[in-house]
C-alpha cells in the first residue's frame, strides 16, 4: 500500500480504492464469520484485490472505448 501510495498520490489512490475497500469492508462484515482474525483479515484482502481488479479492469474498457 505504501508503493502504492507513494507512486500514485495520496488522490489517485483513494479515488481508485475507495469503492473496493468499502465495498469489501461490507461484504467482510456482512459473509465473513470464520471465528479467526486471520482467517477473516486473509478474506477480507483477498475481496479488495478482487474488487479492485475488477474496477480497474472496467474504468480500462471505459478508456478504450471512450
Amino acid at each position: 500500500m505504501y508503493t502504492f501510495i507513494r507512486h500514485a498520490g495520496v488522490r489517485r489512490a483513494v479515488l481508485d480504492e475507495a469503492a473496493p475497500i468499502l465495498l469489501a469492508f461490507v461484504v467482510a462484515e456482512l459473509f465473513y464469520k470464520f471465528h479467526s482474525f486471520t482467517l477473516e483479515t486473509g478474506a477480507f484482502m483477498l475481496t479488495w484485490f478482487v474488487l479492485s481488479a475488477v474496477g480497474a479492469a472496467i474504468r480500462s474498457r471505459l478508456m478504450r472505448s471512450g
